[in-house]
């Protein structure tokens, strides 16, 4: 157990030295913990895949043994429908030679069989022409058919083309209702700027108001500048980042830390034409967690910025002032 947690007669350079060791090795140890724990991950998911495939394996097996079964079935079927029908051949085939064969006594009976069947049919014939009154009667005994009408059909009206079975009703409610408050708010929009004048519905004219203002020190009037460009066009990251240092200057932190977050969602792809911007975000940024006392997120804004342009001495001294900070809190 150690005495005291303070080196007495320690030299600050020297505690330095073995803070910055402990912090060097505590990200080793991560790392290394890191490195393992993928190995883990990429062990596991091979396995996975190994299975999967043996799983695949066994199951295409087992169709193609279904298939072999069936095809084995169906053969034997074919042969001996092949197997009856040669047989059914053979009978007919024999059948008109035992015909000829008749004795005199069985052509005798058949001609008499023939003169019985002509007989019954004139009678048979004799009746259905009896009965063809009876039918008609009946036929005139039958309702004449109804008139014909028209049945009307009324479907459900619907926004979206799908089917209701197929259909996700709350999803397109909640999708109908945004739909809804942005055509208001919109509308709204346009009706308050139908009275501005031509140059004040120009961004850039009002973005460079804005800076202007901001110039003097008048960060609210400069705020306002922004919020009007940024309501006419919201897709100019350059609005945003002004807006932001305005919120740093009122201290609106918050309002800093979503502005900035906004204007790198509108800075991508990173290209170099848009570097200098998102290193001024990530700053921006940085410096309003450090105002709300989150250094470690602070800290990560900077280094960010030092990965686009690490030759910024200014943002190198507040990222190793904001280090200090954070191990004089440890």
């Amino acid at each position: 157990m150690w005495e005291s947690l303070i080196m007495e007669n320690g030299d600050k350079g020297e505690m330095q030295r073995i803070r910055e060791d402990a912090v060097r090795k505590a990200q080793e140890d991560a790392k290394a913990e890191a490195e393992a724990k993928a190995a883990q991950k990429r062990e596991r998911s091979k396995f996975a895949v190994e299975a999967t495939i043996k799983l695949e394996d066994a199951e295409r097996e087992r169709i193609e043994e279904l298939k072999e079964k069936e095809r084995k079935k169906a053969t034997e079927e074919i042969e001996k429908w092949k197997e009856q029908n040669e047989k059914q051949k053979k009978i007919h085939f024999c059948q008109p030679h035992q015909e000829h064969r008749k004795t005199p006594e069985q052509s005798k009976q058949e001609k008499k069989r023939k003169v019985k069947s002509s007989n019954r049919g004139t009678s048979k014939s004799n009746t259905i022409s009896g009965n063809m009154f009876s039918e008609k009667l009946k036929e005139e005994s039958i309702p004449a058919p109804r008139s014909a009408s028209s049945i009307e059909i009324k479907f459900t009206p619907r926004v979206f083309p799908t089917a209701l079975r197929e259909s996700r009703i709350p999803e397109e409610e909640e999708w109908l209702c945004k739909q809804a408050e942005a055509r208001r708010i919109i509308n709204s929009d346009i009706a308050e700027l139908e009275d501005l004048k031509e140059e004040e519905k120009n961004p850039d004219w009002l973005k460079d108001k804005g800076n202007k203002m901001f110039a003097t020190g008048n960060y609210l009037a400069a705020v306002n500048a922004y919020n009007l460009a940024i309501r006419i066009s919201n897709k100019i990251p350059t609005l945003y980042l002004n807006r932001a240092a305005c919120h740093l200057k009122l201290r609106n932190l918050h309002k800093a830390i979503e502005d900035s977050s906004k204007a790198l969602e509108l800075l991508t792809p990173p290209v170099p034409d848009n570097a200098k911007a998102r290193v001024k975000a990530h700053v921006r940024r940085g410096a309003a967690f450090c105002g709300l006392e989150l250094y470690a997120e602070g800290l990560q804004d900077y280094i960010a910025a030092l990965k686009i342009e690490p030759t910024n001495k200014n943002v190198e001294d507040d990222a190793e002032k904001i280090r200090h900070i954070i191990q004089g809190n440890e």
